[in-house]
């Protein structure tokens, strides 16, 4: 009969190892579940010194946010089937498609098999995953509550992602069209205008103020084009240098929730990711404080982040969270009202996945809203590009032929 080396975590968070001698590795995922144990790792002891790999640097490269909530839900329906901890990751880290994600997996399995816990292999690679999901993974861990808080992190990422697919589902039509117009204008203005230029200077006709300004244009743009796409790409570069100063990031953001028709999305998205995220952190047992301060730098917003730092000041003192909110109008009247009776109530976490629900509705409905007012906007606005140019361009020829007659 084999033997088995097995590594598991008890209730109180504390690392037990240990050998059980059985048929088979199904025997010992039994017993140690009816022990109450989190399994790490179970090798058979003949194997385990074979195990042991030195860890490799983690790959900086970007991780697709869908990949990780494709891992998350796998990972949390594996645990959940009670199959250990290091197999689980073995098999996700095989199967993956991103080469970088798969060096990470593989990374935190093997600082796991040289003794390090869970949250703190996954702590390690923090452009991965944030500081979110290494906080809930340690309560899970801890709490010996691994699979649902696992549950919860795969819903809370799916809710998260899908919201922010819808958003830039609605930002990519127009800014596709908007681009599709400017070159489509600058074709007309750099090739089209030249030509009847040229006709027109032929013929000495004294020209209407329309095509004489819209020549001097194109000249212009002809003239002075690589300096004109070099100081766009400076102004760019400027601006999201700025963007990530926290005075900049302030200022931008402020702008943002002020713009008409776009601003209210921004702050319904906002609250949402708000809502939803201290929810998700409550209800997985992270302390009050150190939710709040995760929750603001993943609001996505430098003003809301601002605002929940005013929170957790007032909830330091021994405050309410509702008060702060009020107080800075940035979040709606029924938001904070919500989150006052759930304080109350101590139903807080529940209150927050209602208005996390709603908002979800509410960015849908503002969605399919922007969508249908873009559209005739941009059509508008191409037709008086495309119209003025085109009236400019022909304005001579109507009048030489009205001359002649």
């Amino acid at each position: 009969m084999p033997t088995y080396k097995y590594t598991a975590r008890d209730q109180q968070g504390k690392t037990v190892s240990g050998k059980i001698a059985a048929d088979n590795q199904n025997l010992i995922v039994v017993e140690l579940r009816k022990r109450e144990l989190i399994i790490i790792a179970i090798d058979e002891e003949k194997q385990a010194a074979a195990t042991a790999a030195s860890p490799k640097k983690a790959s900086r490269k970007r991780v697709k946010s869908e990949d990780i909530v494709v891992f998350t839900r796998q990972f949390a329906t594996m645990i959940d089937a009670g199959i250990p901890i290091m197999q689980a990751l073995e098999a996700l880290g095989e199967q993956g498609a991103n080469p970088t994600f798969k060096h990470t997996i593989n990374v935190i399995r093997e600082d796991i098999q040289l003794g390090s816990s869970l949250s703190a292999a996954f702590a390690k690679h923090t452009n991965v995953f944030d500081s979110l999901y290494v906080n809930m993974i340690r309560v899970g861990e801890t709490g010996g509550v691994l699979t649902t808080v696992l549950e919860r992190i795969a819903l809370y990422l799916e809710k998260t992602e899908k919201l922010k697919q819808k958003v830039q589902a609605a930002l990519i039509y127009p800014a596709v069209v908007m681009t599709m117009a400017f070159l489509i204008t600058l074709l007309l203005i750099i090739k089209v205008v030249p030509t009847f230029s040229q006709i027109y200077e032929s013929l000495g006709q004294k020209l209407p103020l329309m095509t004489q300004l819209l020549i001097d244009f194109s000249k212009m743009t002809q003239h002075y084009f690589p300096l004109m796409a070099g100081g766009g790409v400076l102004i760019a570069v400027i601006f999201f240098q700025y963007r990530r100063t926290p005075a900049g990031s302030l200022q931008i953001d402020t702008v943002l929730l002020r713009l008409p028709i776009f601003g209210e999305l921004i702050c319904k998205v906002a609250v949402s990711r708000f809502s939803r995220t201290f929810s998700t952190l409550m209800q997985s047992g992270v302390p009050i404080l150190e939710a709040l301060d995760i929750v603001g730098k993943t609001c996505g917003n430098r003003v809301i982040e601002l605002v929940v730092d005013d929170v957790k000041t007032s909830v330091r003192e021994g405050e309410s969270v509702a008060g702060p909110l009020a107080k800075s109008k940035s979040f709606p009247p029924m938001v904070t009202r919500m989150i006052a009776i759930g304080e109350k109530s101590g139903q807080m976490e529940k209150m927050l996945s209602k208005v996390a629900e709603f908002y979800d509705d509410q960015v849908d409905t503002a969605v399919e809203g922007l969508t249908k007012l873009i559209e005739p906007l941009i059509i508008g606005f191409l037709g008086i590009v495309v119209g003025f140019i085109v009236i400019a361009l022909f304005m001579p020829i109507l009048s030489l032929t009205s001359a002649i007659h």
